[in-house]
This record gives structure tokens, C-alpha cells and sequence, in this order.
């Protein structure tokens, strides 16, 4: 019964219709009752406090007064008309204004008579007013209606057409609420609710919409905030454990030889105590007889290489093939040129494939994946390629995973039988909250610390004012024998301008560092392939000072000479960006640094960006201060809020709602792994109903 009150269509609520139905579903996506209900405010307004006219200025949020409208006219001509009250209180005089639909007000509001009047006060002509307000004649049963805690809905451009404003979801809610009394069951455990002190799901639905003190208000979104959370952690601890009993995963108990062999003779530097730590996670995966399934966080240059690549040769020592996944040319010819020069003199077969790799080479290579004559191949998504077959797949690395698609990854995961082991590498840090739900599912290990011999990057803050400093600075490194990056922003909306900024920007240096004194390199995205390789070489060869570049630098070069980064625009590029492009330096044992350019005139968030900068270099702690910054929407290039599923909850100011949320899902499944108690069922029909728009990272990651 509850269920089919909660699925049915929208349009059968009185005051929507067919047509509005439409309009909400093209809008908010919203079909039937139950959708509806989970349209939560955004916000409340008090509507239980009436101000003074003369308390009201400008920075107040909405507010509500109670006055006599002392006169209305129209002024202006034309588009310019607009019109005007005067509503009075004991206090003082306020100005009402409206620019839209003055017919319709013509003789609406008499002089004399008293009114409520709602909104946000603003600043027109020097005077404080409130345009466009809600303006209600004062009868003692619209004050009772009025004295609320009232709920404000987004809405769209096209919705408010039909008069689905906020004001309008409100009504059709006001509407749907009484009908839905008895009809919202409870899907958590009783037990669960007892023990929380939580509001039962119906009453937190009604509280939600309508609150009767704020009180309840906040025991209302605790509760379904902390549902939400626990929906989303339910999935993925599922998925995990499912894994670990249901996949068989190949067995890679030997380490043998080329193992050893790399680890006693090739390895350029010690090991720190985070990468041993990692490897050894990582061959406890692999010889469990379940497929792994682990994500590996580490900081720009913590050797992160290194280790998968010792990951591969225990694949190859139990007699598999691995590959290695990366989003880029540029960055896949560097792993390949990397790892072969690491290999050197190992007897381990390893191959590059990419979109540019020639057709009688590919040949070649697709004969030796198949026969097993090669060892390691390393590619971009050419990989992905149906001719591309592997004898006997057993490792899988991909690196900067969230560049890729869902169904780019399934595919490569499906090159074997039996699925493959799978490590998923990221150099950007992932938020601890947002680690927790993007990839609940995996296994996490972090290489939180750097090589012995690093030295932390300076990093400096500079206007464009003080660009000959800049410069001289730049000529003292290249005395030195240094190198010098210096990186244009790339926005695909502005790329004419930002094209512009770039070549401008190359003549200015070359100018100020002309030949044969200084030599000066240029790669942008308009450049061929093998014109940008070529100029690439020429810096990894120090036959130029200066690289000139846009993003197409952010991964995938290593020049360990080049000690200095000059971000120039760099309030348009993200905390996570301008810490990827920091990580370009600092690769050798010099001293290096990293100089943001920036203009005078700096918005709030763009201070605190560049403060974080020039304060730290732990990529985690940029990391939560960019989710703080940015929320969870923007991060990684995907809107995660709506990957989520996340309505009310959010990931940067609810984190103990989450951690809680966790733990009380990982209690569920330990008493009932498959959710097959009774007591449990109303929660697996809502786990059945949002599985639909849920993505399943463990199986395809």
C-alpha cells in the first residue's frame, strides 16, 4: 500500500495536471509522489519575527514587516516604468518597488489599509527598499498561516512559466502532505531509529517541509541526511564484500625473479617506509585468491611509478600480463620511457600503444599480446581497442583514473575470463569524505611521504606589477644551470583569448630573454603532435631555458633540472590544478620554486587559493580546502553531488554525519551480510529503488 502511494505519477496531485507534470519532469526530474517529498527546501525563512522598518538595511536576509501602504504610483516611461509604495510603521517609512507586471498591481494595494509585507531588502536610487515583495493583506487567518518557519524551493526559469516557483512546490507539498500521513514506511531497522533518537522517517519528511520550531527542523535533516549517507554506504560495503567472497581473483603468491632482480640491482633509490608499506598491502591483495580492487593516493612525486611497477613484475613472476592505463599521450610515452629506462637489462618485454603507433608496429605488438611474448604494455585508451587481446591479463594499473570513463574502464576490464586485478592510481588527493563515497568500495593505500633527498617547493605569491622581479629571478636560476616552466591557463570557453594570452605572453619572454643568451620553448594544444613532441625533447634535453606551455604540461613531464613554475593567470586555475602544475618541479635534488602570477583585484576564495598555496604543500590539506571551496559538484570534473544521489547531505559540512552513517552500515551488513532479515527489507526495496542511478565503481574501476 505505502509503496504504490509513494510511486504514483504526479500528475494525479491536485493542482499539477499532465502539462505541469511534464515541466516537472524535464525540470527536477520529479514523476511521482514519492519524488516529490524528497524535494526538499533548500532553506527555511522565519516567518515568525516581524521587524521594524527602521532595523531594515541591506545586508539582512529576508524579512517580514507589518505596515500601512501610505501611496502607490507608477513612475517612468515605457521600459523605464517601475512602481513604487510607501509602506509606514511606527518607525519609519520603507520603499516597496516593482519593475514587472504593473498592470496587474494597478489598484491592487489601497492606502489605508494594513498588509504583511515579505523580502529581501536591496539598495535602488541610494534608498533601501524591497523589490518585488510578497505583500499580503493582514486577516488574523493568514497571519496563523504565515507565522512559520516557511520553506523556500529552487526551481527553474522554465518551471516558474507555470507557476512552479517556490511558492508554487510549496503549495503542491502543502497539498501532498496530509495524503501521504500513514503512508511513508520506515526502512531503517527500529532498533537502529531507537537507539539513534531519531524521528521516524514520515515525521522527518513532515518536519522537513514544514517545520513546527527549528528544534525539530534540525532533527529532521539530521535524519535524513544521516539516510542518505547510510543508502550510499550500504552499496558500496555490499559491493566490497561480495567481492572479497564471490570473485575469484588469480593468485600471485610467488615473487620471483624479475622481482628480486629489480629490487636488488635496478631500484634507483631506497624505498620509503610509504611505499614499502603500499607494496605490501598491495601483494596481500594479490595473493589472497580475490580480486583486488585498491585505490592508490599519493602526492605529485611520491613514487607512485615505482611501485605499480613493481605491482606489474609480480604479475609477470606468476607468469601474467599487465598493462598500464594513463589519460594521455604524453603521459603514457613517459611512463613507457620511464619504466623501460627502470628495466634495463631485466628480461621483461614491455611495449608502448597509442593512437599515434604505426600500423606495422601495432601488428607486431597485437601477435606478441597474444602469444605471451610480451610482458608489460603501457598505452592510453588504444588499450581499451578490441584487436587489443591479452594471452593472459592479470594486472591492470590505471593511472588518473577519474579522466577516464566508466565504460572506457569496463572494457579494459573485461580482457580477461576471470577479472583482472585492478589498481586505480591518482596523484590528485582525494578528500577524506569524498574517498568515503566516490570509492567506499575500493581499498585505499596513500604513499604519504616524499623520496629522501626532496626539498619542499617554495612557493610565492606575486601581482603582475612585479613581473621584472619575476624575470630577474627567472635569469639568476638560469645562471645556475636550472630550467624554467612557464604555464598559460587553458579554459576550453575562452580558448581564443587564452591563445592570445599564451602567444603574448611568448613574445613578452622572448623579448625579455632574447638569443643566443636564452633559448625559449613553446607547446600549446593547436601545435601537431609531432611538433609538440619535439619541443617537449628540446627542454628534457636542456637545449632551452625556458618552456612556455600551457596546461598540456599539468602531467607527464619529468625534468628533473627544471627548478622553477611560473603560474601566470593563476587566479583562474583550481587549488587542485595549481598544485598539479607545482608538482612539475621539484624532482631533483636542487631547491625549487613555484611563482603564482595573479592581478591586483582578487575575489575571497581567489586569497584564500593562493594563501593555501604559498602556506602548504600536502596535497590532502589543498584537497579539503578545495572541496570547501568548490563543494563535491565540481571536483574531479564530475557533478559527484548527483552521482551521489545526495539531496541534503553535504560532504564538506556533514562529515560526522557520514563517518557515523558508515559505521552503522558496516554493523548492518556484519549481523546480515546479504540484508536478508526481515527486519531489513523495507531498506533493501530503497536500496532496489536508487540502484538504477547508482555506479557500480567496484566492478568497473
Amino acid at each position: 500500500m505505502a509503496d504504490s502511494f509513494l510511486d504514483t505519477p504526479v500528475e494525479f496531485l491536485k493542482g499539477v495536471g499532465p502539462e505541469r507534470a511534464k515541466t516537472l519532469k524535464s525540470e527536477f526530474d520529479i514523476e511521482t509522489f514519492g519524488d516529490l517529498l524528497k524535494w526538499y527546501p533548500y532553506r527555511h525563512v522565519d516567518r515568525t519575527r516581524f521587524y521594524s522598518t527602521n532595523e531594515i538595511n541591506a545586508d539582512l536576509p529576508y524579512v517580514q514587516l507589518r505596515g500601512q501602504i501610505l501611496n502607490f504610483q507608477i513612475l517612468g516611461k515605457s521600459r523605464g516604468q517601475r512602481a513604487v509604495a510607501q509602506l509606514t510603521d511606527k518607525t519609519g517609512n520603507l520603499e516597496l518597488v516593482w519593475f514587472q507586471g504593473l498592470k496587474w498591481l494597478s489598484g491592487k494595494y489601497l492606502p489605508g489599509k494594513e498588509y504583511i509585507v515579505f523580502g529581501k531588502p536591496t539598495v535602488y536610487n541610494g534608498k533601501i527598499n524591497i523589490a518585488h515583495p510578497e505583500v499580503t493583506e493582514v486577516k488574523e487567518e493568514e497571519i496563523q498561516k504565515l507565522n512559520v518557519l516557511q520553506p523556500m524551493y529552487s526551481s527553474s526559469e522554465k518551471a516558474r512559466l507555470k507557476g512552479l516557483d517556490s511558492k508554487g512546490m510549496m503549495k503542491l507539498i502543502r497539498t501532498l502532505l496530509p495524503l501521504a500521513a500513514g503512508k511513508i514506511p520506515e526502512i531503517l531497522p527500529q532498533s537502529t531509529v531507537s537507539s539513534l533518537k531519531m524521528l521516524s522517517r514520515e515525521e522527518a519528511i513532515m518536519q522537513i517541509h514544514f517545520p513546527t520550531d527549528t528544534s525539530l527542523l534540525r532533527r529532521a535533516e539530521a535524519r535524513i541526511k544521516f539516510e542518505e549517507f547510510l543508502m550510499i554506504q550500504l552499496r558500496l560495503l555490499r559491493v566490497k564484500s561480495i567481492r572479497k567472497t564471490d570473485f575469484q581473483g588469480f593468485d600471485f603468491s610467488v615473487v620471483g625473479e624479475k622481482f628480486n632482480s629489480f629490487y636488488s640491482h635496478n631500484l634507483p633509490f631506497p624505498l620509503t617506509n610509504a611505499q614499502k608499506r603500499v607494496i605490501k598491502e598491495i601483494r596481500a591483495d594479490m595473493g589472497s585468491s580475490k580480486q583486488m580492487n585498491r585505490l592508490l593516493q599519493g602526492d605529485v612525486g611520491s613514487g607512485k611509478t615505482v611501485v605499480a611497477l613493481m605491482c606489474m613484475l609480480i604479475a609477470n613472476d606468476n607468469n601474467f600480463q599487465a598493462c598500464l592505463m594513463a589519460p594521455t599521450e604524453i603521459l603514457a610515452t613517459q611512463h613507457f620511457q620511464s619504466i623501460r629506462e627502470l628495466l634495463r637489462g631485466l628480461p621483461v618485454r614491455i611495449a608502448l600503444l597509442t593512437g599515434n603507433t604505426k600500423q606495422s608496429e601495432r601488428r607486431i605488438l597485437h601477435e606478441d599480446l597474444r602469444s605471451g611474448n610480451l610482458d608489460i604494455l603501457i598505452g592510453t585508451h588504444a588499450l581499451i581497442e578490441d584487436e587489443v587481446q591479452f594471452r593472459n591479463l592479470g594486472l591492470i594499473v590505471i593511472d588518473e583514473q577519474h579522466r577516464f570513463g566508466v565504460e572506457q574502464r569496463s572494457k579494459l576490464w573485461r580482457k580477461n575470463t576471470n577479472p583482472p586485478h585492478v589498481l586505480v592510481m591518482t596523484a590528485t588527493p582525494i578528500p577524506r569524505t569524498l574517498a568515503m563515497t566516490l570509492y567506499g568500495d575500493l581499498d585505499t593505500s596513500v604513499i604519504d611521504e616524499l623520496p629522501p633527498g626532496r626539498k619542499p617547493i617554495k612557493t610565492v605569491h606575486f601581482s603582475d606589477t612585479q613581473r621584472l622581479r619575476v624575470f630577474g629571478f627567472m635569469k639568476e636560476q638560469i645562471a645556475l644551470g636550472r630550467q624554467v616552466y612557464v604555464v598559460y591557463p587553458l579554459i576550453q570557453e575562452s580558448e581564443k583569448m587564452d591563445y592570445k594570452d599564451l602567444m603574448d605572453g611568448y613574445e613578452s619572454i622572448s623579448r625579455a630573454f632574447p638569443v643566443p643568451d636564452y633559448r625559449v620553448s613553446i607547446v600549446h594544444g593547436k601545435m601537431k603532435p609531432g611538433d609538440k613532441d619535439f619541443e617537449m625533447q628540446r627542454f628534457v634535453r636542456g637545449e632551452t631555458h625556458i618552456m612556455v606551455a600551457t596546461t598540456v604540461i599539468e602531467v607527464g613531464v619529468n625534468v628533473p633540472n627544471a627548478s622553477v613554475m611560473v603560474i601566470e593567470s593563476a587566479e583562474r586555475f583550481g587549488l587542485s590544478q595549481l598544485h598539479q602544475l607545482r608538482g612539475r618541479v621539484g624532482r631533483g635534488a636542487d631547491q625549487s620554486y613555484c611563482i603564482l602570477m595573479t592581478g591586483h583585484k582578487l575575489s575571497k576564495d581567489t586569497k584564500l587559493r593562493m594563501e593555501t598555496m604559498v602556506r602548504t604543500n600536502d596535497g590532502f590539506e589543498i584537497a579539503e580546502v578545495d572541496l570547501k571551496l568548490r563543494g563535491p559538484g565540481d571536483l574531479e570534473g564530475t557533478q559527484q553531488s548527483g552521482l551521489l544521489g545526495l539531496r541534503l547531505a553535504d560532504l564538506t559540512k556533514d562529515v560526522s554525519i557520514l563517518q557515523h552513517a558508515r559505521v552503522v552500515a558496516a554493523e548492518i551488513l556484519d549481523k546480515d551480510p546479504k540484508l536478508q532479515m526481515p527486519e531489513h527489507s523495507a531498506l533493501v526495496e530503497e536500496l532496489q529503488r536508487e540502484q538504477s542511478s547508482s555506479v557500480n565503481w567496484g566492478r568497473i574501476s
